[in-house]
């Protein structure tokens, strides 16, 4: 990818700086997204399900989503800041980026599958 934008070794050390300050909130961010699918798992398979606190439990979800999204996208326009306008339109109509569906939108993980 670097290679195929023509990114130099300045632009790469800075992106890897970008990197570097937004990954412990990354990583702190999914680990809320999945803590709180971990707490909605048992509400839903409930022989009594409690609706209000499930909905509450998926407000918490939705959330947590959208926190990590936001973290995703402050740490994208950091990275957009260094390339050259030609860089970003090559990255837009490639979008290398792992786990990106059409349009470069994220893929939506399946929900978990209740084990057993």
């Amino acid at each position: 990818m670097v290679a195929s934008l023509g990114v130099t070794a300045d632009q790469q050390k800075k992106m890897d700086d970008i990197f570097q300050q937004h990954r412990l909130q990354l990583i702190d961010l999914t680990a809320s997204v999945q803590r709180e699918e971990v707490i909605l798992q048992p509400m839903m398979a409930a022989d009594q399900p409690d609706e209000a606190r499930i909905v509450a439990q998926i407000d918490k979800v939705a959330q947590a989503r959208a926190e990590l999204e936001k973290g995703n996208a402050r740490m994208l326009l950091g990275i957009r800041r260094i390339l050259t306008p030609d860089q970003w339109k090559k990255l837009q109509a490639g979008d290398p980026r792992p786990g990106r569906g059409p349009g470069g939108q994220p893929d939506t993980p399946p929900p978990p599958r209740k084990a057993g």
